[in-house]
């Protein structure tokens, strides 16, 4: 019987496109989160990601940690997730915040990676929840049954490191992968527990058919959401329409707005206004990613009134799916770095074929399949591993330019802004770290000592 799998990574900064995981721990339970197996892994530092000091020091991973020879390199690592993965299946994965951080973080490892499957906690049975939005729900719908810490900004802190102590998790070691995990299923059980009614509706939001059902229904749904800093807030709507450029992404049309029903009869001018500015009148809910969509429990007739227009209005259900889809469009994947194309179509047959059979072997035959696949992206991702991993049979030239991509990468230019860790601002985060007079010296040394070793390495 499907169970959950409550993982949590620990990584090099913020930006899944160029950060990695250093750490990743898993523990995997029964469907009342009894449990049944854990696992912990750990992988030295990809050659061209320069890592965030201030990452380091939240995580508590030292460099020697991070350059240990007897630990997995980056791309081995991703292989035994994607065994591990495929060996729990079919599970559902669930971490804290995991939606929007830990999933695009692994997603990114498997596709830089050459893995047969980015997609992998959603593929084979699987499916997903995120208890960040759990704890959103409960805060709205039954206050009383947990604890909420009160931060330094004297605001409500949703965060794991201040949320579990205060329910009375006493063993958690903040940041740290497996303490994470274990903070995640405690609170878990205060809600299982607490509110079985309320738990056993937000599980039913993994399945994305569930959540397409209860919006096909045309009647009203309730959503919690949080926007920014404030506090999670219940928004009333109903289906309007699902986005031509994405069938996961529905309408979702704000039944306490004021004059529904002028909208309905109104312009495509009016739509595209009720999309893209705020305050939001027409909002997309990805179904496939369990959003904590409830059913209406009692009836108002005016809601109904405006769902029933909805539901036999076809015109305005289409202008919705048109306006949506223009509020996401972007500019080509090609002019993007291959970090960022992640999402930029599916590979052919014959490349699906090829990553499989990288996987299998040694590095100068995976050298030799490189020339074999036809998507650009991995053309070029393959080369990077090679130099990567099998520098000893690249050319002095190769090894030449892999040194300016590295120079040019952990140089450009401060003004630029680019989305990944530069010497700029290792420097930048080095001289706060060593402002914090409650941080070992030596630990501030070690870390100064590592960033210089990493610069020497260019010359």
């Amino acid at each position: 019987m499907q169970g959950f799998v409550f993982y949590d990574l620990e990584t090099t900064g913020i930006s899944p496109a160029y950060d990695q995981p250093l750490q990743f721990a898993a523990i995997r339970t029964d469907l009342n989160l009894n449990e049944i197996e854990r696992v912990e892994f750990r992988c030295r530092l990809a050659p061209h990601i320069l890592p965030a000091p201030q990452a380091l020091i939240v995580t508590g991973v030292t460099p020697i940690e991070m350059t240990n020879s007897n630990l997995p390199n980056f791309f081995e690592f991703s292989q035994m997730l994607q065994d591990l993965i495929a060996r729990w299946a079919p599970s559902t994965w669930v971490g804290y915040n995991t939606l929007k951080f830990d999933e695009p973080m692994l997603r990114h490892t498997f596709y830089q990676n050459l893995q047969p499957q980015i997609y992998a906690t959603q593929m084979n049975g699987n499916d997903r929840l995120d208890v960040l939005q759990f704890i959103q729900t409960v805060y709205v719908k039954d206050k009383g049954l947990l604890r909420w810490p009160i931060n330094d900004k004297n605001k409500i802190s949703f965060k794991l490191d201040m949320l579990a102590p205060e329910n009375g998790f006493s063993s958690h070691n903040a940041h740290d992968a497996v303490g994470d995990v274990e903070a995640t299923i405690f609170l878990c059980r205060k809600i299982a527990d607490g509110n079985p009614k309320l738990w056993q509706q937000l599980l039913e939001t993994r399945n994305k058919h569930y959540i397409r059902t209860l919006f096909e229904s045309y009647k009203p749904i309730e959503i919690v959401l949080r926007f920014g800093g404030g506090e999670p807030k219940s928004y009333f709507g109903c289906f309007c329409g699902v986005s031509s450029g994405n069938q996961n992404s529905y309408g979702f049309f704000d039944l306490d707005m004021g004059q529904g029903l002028d909208l309905i009869s109104g312009s495509y001018d009016d739509i595209e206004e009720a999309v893209k500015k705020s305050p939001i009148k027409i909002r997309s809910i990805s179904i496939n990613n369990a959003p904590p969509v409830l059913p209406v429990d009692g009836s108002n007739l005016e809601w109904l009134e405006i769902c029933q227009a909805l539901q036999e209005d076809d015109n305005f259900q289409q202008q919705v799916s048109q306006a949506m889809a223009s509020r996401f469009e972007e500019k080509l994947f090609e002019d993007k770095p291959v970090e960022e194309r992640i999402y930029g179509g599916f590979y052919s047959k014959n490349d699906q074929i090829l990553i499989q059979q990288f996987q299998i072997e040694d590095w100068p035959v995976r050298a030799e399949l490189i020339l074999q696949f036809e998507d650009p992206r991995l053309k070029q991702l393959g080369r990077r591993l090679i130099s990567f991993y099998a520098s000893g049979a690249l050319a002095k030239s190769n090894k030449e330019r892999l040194t300016e991509f590295l120079r040019d990468k952990w140089f450009a230019d401060d003004d630029r802004q680019v989305p990944w860790t530069t010497f700029f601002e290792v420097k930048r985060q080095l001289a706060e770290i060593g402002d914090k007079p409650d941080l070992a010296q030596e630990i501030k040394d070690a870390l100064v000592s590592y960033y210089d070793e990493k610069l020497r390495s260019l010359d």
